[in-house]
C-alpha cells in the first residue's frame, strides 16, 4: 500500500491551512482548518473497506505549563495521543480526497456526525475532550479537526496519517467512537497500511518568527 499528499512531502512542515490553529501578529486563533489532499495506491487483494486516522504523539500528557505565555512546556514531559480525524467504512474503490474536501474552517462545538451521505462513518476527535470544559465551545467534534499544538510547547508536534485496508464492509465500532475505540475494533481486520505524516509548531522560537 501506498499514502500521501500532494501538499507536503512526507515528513515535512504541515501548511498551515491544513491546521486548526495559526500565528497572528499578536498570538494565535482559530485556522482555516482544511482537510488535507490525500491519495492512495496498491490495496491488498481482499480489501472491502478503508479507514483513515490521523493523531499527534506528541501531546503533553499535563496541561500544567500549557498556554502560558512566561514558560514553555518542557521538551521532556511524557507525551500522549490525540486524534485528529477518523474515519471508517469507506469503500475500498475510493482513492483519495480533494483538498478541504472533509474540512473547511473550525466549527465551535464540532461538525456534525457519524454519517457522511454515504457508507463512511467519522469518529470523534479529541477536541471533544479538550473543550469539555469550555461552555462556548463543548460539543461532539466529529470528523476532521486539523493541528492546534500549545503556542508554548518545546516540542515539535508530528502528525501521522494512517490508512487501513480492511476486510469487512463495516467496521466492528457503534455510536459515537473515539480514536481507542476504532484501534480496539481494527484487531484481526487490517489487510494492510500505510502511513503519511507532518509536522506543526506554533512556537515562535521554534518557528523563527
Amino acid at each position: 500500500m501506498k499514502l500521501w499528499s500532494p501538499a507536503w512531502a512526507n515528513g515535512e512542515f504541515i501548511p498551515e491551512r491544513f491546521a486548526a490553529g495559526r500565528m497572528t501578529a499578536d498570538g494565535v486563533a482559530f485556522g482555516d482548518n482544511l482537510s488535507p489532499p490525500l491519495a492512495w495506491s496498491d490495496l491488498p487483494a481482499g480489501a472491502r473497506s478503508l479507514t483513515l486516522v490521523c493523531h499527534d504523539f506528541d501531546v503533553p500528557s499535563r496541561v500544567d505549563d500549557v498556554g502560558r505565555s512566561d514558560r514553555e512546556v518542557p521538551a521532556d514531559l511524557p507525551r500522549v495521543d490525540f486524534f485528529h480525524w477518523l474515519l471508517v467504512d469507506l469503500p475500498a474503490t475510493v482513492s483519495g480526497f480533494a483538498e478541504g474536501q472533509w474540512s473547511r474552517g473550525f466549527t465551535p462545538r464540532g461538525k456534525p456526525g457519524p454519517a457522511t451521505g454515504d457508507t463512511a462513518r467519522q469518529g470523534l476527535n479529541d477536541y471533544t475532550g479538550w473543550f469539555a470544559g469550555d461552555a462556548g465551545m463543548a460539543g461532539r467534534y466529529f470528523g476532521y479537526d486539523g493541528p492546534f499544538p500549545p503556542f508554548n510547547d518545546s516540542l515539535v508536534h508530528h502528525y501521522l496519517f494512517t490508512l487501513y485496508a480492511l476486510n469487512v464492509a463495516r467496521l466492528p465500532v457503534e455510536g459515537d467512537f473515539d480514536g481507542r475505540q476504532l484501534r480496539e475494533a481494527l484487531a484481526g481486520h487490517v489487510l494492510g497500511a500505510a502511513t503519511w505524516s507532518g509536522t506543526y509548531t506554533l512556537n515562535r522560537r521554534l518557528r523563527g518568527a
